[in-house]
């Protein structure tokens, strides 16, 4: 099943993931009015229990309910990811703009310093940054910020050398239009699908670093509702109420699946309209 829009045939993959993340971003919104229980109430006697009426999704270790607690943890799961995506793009797009559009030994100083932070693995730098840092969450996305940026600049930078060199840019440059107005009126807009692109999979790759360094502990504080810090609170009940793990993993899973074709349905479309 498709949906049209003009003349254009949206794929019912994209609209089904638009529509699963609508309902992440009301989960997210809404989430503490939502929830049916006090999402931070423990209650030892009702330990590790299973799905019911009480509790949909069962309980945790502590008597919590982890329907509640995944309702309220969405804000936290998805704002620190939405951060990162955002501060990227904007770093990124800056950066990749003035070193493919000025050259010379600009272009050559951005690009050392990108491929400098490029070479290291960025998982295993922010661990260790996290951790001598004390891991508080402001720290770590800051952190995954500067870690993601070198891939989305040397991305940017590659699509403006693509567009530098034809007409249109030429003529700009020949009418004496200044170099800022050339970027931002004139690059910008052609190398937008990229950029967007590139900042939906920096969601995903800031979902789920935070989601992993949350299931070692670190980046965030103990108690708080939060899908990947809930798998490794809940990994010991697994036989008791399975739900408690697997539904946060099922939820980050959905999440970064959910983008990704958004973003490629994205890409697909704005290209499109540029190539007619």
């Amino acid at each position: 099943m498709t949906t049209i829009v003009g003349a254009r045939r949206i794929p019912a993959s994209t609209v089904t993931s638009a529509a699963v993340l609508g309902l992440l971003l009301i989960a997210a919104v809404l989430g503490p009015w939502l929830a049916p229980q006090d999402p931070g109430a423990q209650h030892l006697a009702d330990a590790a229990l299973g799905p019911g009426a009480d509790h949909w999704l069962g309980t945790d270790g502590l008597g919590r309910d982890v329907f509640s607690r995944l309702l309220d943890g969405t804000r936290h799961a998805l704002a620190g990811p939405l951060i990162v995506a955002a501060c990227t793009v904007v770093l990124a797009t800056a950066i990749g703009l003035l070193a493919g559009f000025a050259g010379g030994w600009v272009d050559a100083l951005i690009m050392r310093a990108i491929d400098l932070i490029y070479a290291v693995p960025p998982l295993l730098v922010a661990i260790v940054v996290v951790g001598v840092l004390g891991g508080s969450y402001p720290v770590t996305v800051g952190v995954l910020i500067v870690l993601t940026a070198p891939a989305d600049i040397r991305m940017v930078r590659s699509a403006v050398l693509a567009q530098r060199g034809l007409p249109y840019v030429e003529a700009a440059v020949t009418l004496g239009v200044g170099r800022t107005r050339v970027m931002g009126r004139h690059l910008l807009p052609n190398v937008l699908p990229t950029v967007l692109t590139n900042g939906l999979l920096d969601f995903v790759t800031a979902l789920v670093a935070l989601s992993a360094l949350a299931f070692l502990g670190l980046g965030i504080q103990p108690g708080t509702p939060d899908w990947g810090l809930m798998l490794a609170e809940n990994k010991d009940i697994l036989d008791l109420n399975p739900a408690a793990t697997i539904v946060p993993a099922m939820l980050i899973t959905l999440a970064a699946a959910s983008v990704t074709v958004l973003g490629d349905g994205i890409y697909d479309r704005l290209a499109h309209r540029e190539a007619r």
